[in-house]
């Protein structure tokens, strides 16, 4: 499918920007041009914001069985289109075809879930301690205009979450999305539209994202913020939005650990761990990163990991051999390059990897270092990229304090065959998802989100549509 421009949607209605200024959008599988964006005024985020106050008094008064039809036809369109929008999404962000369209299938099956979750949207009655005629309520209200920031790395994914919890809770909506990757996003939107979502209940904005999310937090009109992004520019977005008493949900940066204990099983590990480290090149918030091996099994480990990492395929996203595709600008080239020199600076070895692929598009080699030290960078600060880093350790114990020696606190991994080992792993990893001995999963109904500078509330699971609820007592007296 051909790389489509990308306009701004507000009240319904796809249109350019008010002043006419457009972004350019990059493959970065071959670094060229390949569409323009419209470039969100002051003008446009006015009238986007008259739009969801306006969609909000509409859509909060459609009953949950109303909401589910349309969000359930919004799924079935992305359904029907997954192909299309793999191609866009493909072009304007690199990842493999495969890896596109499972992000948009997954991307319907998550708007079904929240679909039928508003169903249970639930107050309750609590008796009067004195006076059974007295009425007493707890009733749960959507909480109005939301303001949503997503990143490029999951341009659908990172959307539809947001989207599916707030439109089941009875919220309108303001998406600024990644002017990076805009063609998919809005793609979503469109289905949403074509379903019959009312004029103005969800609008889509592109531009610079410091002026977007300053005048949209600061206005009157949005009453929550959600943000998904790395943990300085969350911050910088949750102190805005306490500066003016805004609801906030963010799903920050992550770190992931991986603890592979004595008895663990090393194949498993490495298929699990391993194919996700290279998923997305690496660009991925719950990436695992710090591999931290029982000395008894590292140098197995080790040896398989870096053999999986010579094999992985490495091209454009939209040939069917490619397994990994591109990184999503030439910064995170050079990025990669310093976690690798720094590494073996600091005494790391290097197995494999560890190279720019060719001079067009921004490819790196699958990278793995071991005997990483903890004060490399490679352990300390967020690669986003397809680099992983290995060091041993002998008691159990030490590796958890290792994996919550960071302020990070999204995801970890572990693998073990005790159940022992299993219930500390539980009880002590400091993270919001943990997954022992299987790969992860993202479900609609589990939660999705960290805890620490990883941020705070989720996006999945019955949890999520508590961000974007007012919860209020009401008590009502015969007279």
């Amino acid at each position: 499918m051909a790389y489509l421009d990308t306009q701004l949607f507000i009240n319904g209605d796809w249109r350019d920007a008010a002043d006419g200024r457009t972004l350019a959008v990059q493959n970065p599988a071959t670094g060229q041009d390949i569409g323009r964006v419209a470039h969100a005024s002051r003008a446009d985020m006015d009238s986007a914001l008259a739009a969801v106050e306006r969609g909000f008094e509409i859509w909060r008064d459609y009953t949950p069985a109303a909401r589910s039809k349309i969000m359930r036809k919004a799924a079935d369109l992305l359904r029907e289109r997954a192909d299309d929008i793999a191609h866009l999404l493909t072009q304007e962000q690199g990842k493999p075809l495969v890896e596109a369209k499972g992000e948009t299938m997954a991307a319907a099956d998550i708007i079904d879930w929240f679909a039928e979750e508003g169903f249970r949207v639930y107050g309750r009655l609590v008796p009067h301690r004195s006076d059974l005629s007295i009425r007493q309520m707890v009733i749960k209200d959507p909480v109005g205009p939301v303001a949503a920031f997503t990143p490029w790395n999951f341009p659908i994914n990172q959307v539809v979450r947001k989207i599916g919890a707030g439109l089941a809770a009875g919220c309108s909506m303001i998406v600024k999305a990644p002017e990076e990757t805009p063609a998919s996003p809005a793609a979503l939107i469109r289905a949403f539209q074509d379903a019959g979502l009312p004029e103005g209940v969800l609008n889509l904005l592109y531009g610079d994202p410091a002026e977007i999310s300053e005048y949209l937090i600061a206005s009157p009109v949005i009453r929550k913020i959600t943000f998904t992004g790395s943990t300085p520019v969350g911050k910088l977005l949750a102190s805005l939005a306490g500066k003016h008493m805004k609801r906030v949900s963010m799903e920050l940066g992550g770190h992931a650990p991986v603890i592979v204990c004595e008895d663990g099983d090393v194949d498993l590990a490495v298929r699990s761990v391993g194919r996700a480290k290279f998923r997305n090149a690496g660009q991925v918030c719950i990436s695992p990163t710090r591999f931290l091996v029982h000395n008894s099994v590292k140098e197995q480990f080790a040896d398989a990991l870096a053999q999986l990492a010579k094999g992985v395929t490495v091209g454009d996203g939209l040939d069917d051999a490619t397994q990994m595709g591109p990184l999503a600008n030439p910064r995170r080239l050079t990025a990669m390059a310093e976690f690798r020199d720094d590494a073996i600076a600091k005494g790391a070895r290097l197995l494999t990897g560890g190279d720019r692929i060719g001079e067009t598009g921004n490819f790196f080699q699958p990278t793995v270092l071991t005997d990483v030290p903890l004060d490399a960078r490679l352990f300390n600060d967020e690669p986003f990229g397809p680099v992983a880093g290995i060091r041993g350790f002998d008691r159990l114990e030490e590796a958890i304090a290792e994996a919550n020696r960071l302020s990070f606190g999204l995801a970890g991994y572990a693998f073990t065959r005790s159940l022992a080992s299993a219930d500390l792993l539980t009880r002590r990893v400091e993270v919001g998802m943990l997954w022992v001995n299987t790969p992860a999963s993202g479900s609609g109904e589990l939660p999705f989100g960290g805890i620490k500078d990883s941020g705070y509330g989720t996006e999945g699971g019955p949890e999520a549509l508590d961000n974007y609820l007012n919860t209020r007592a009401v008590v009502v007296a015969n007279v």
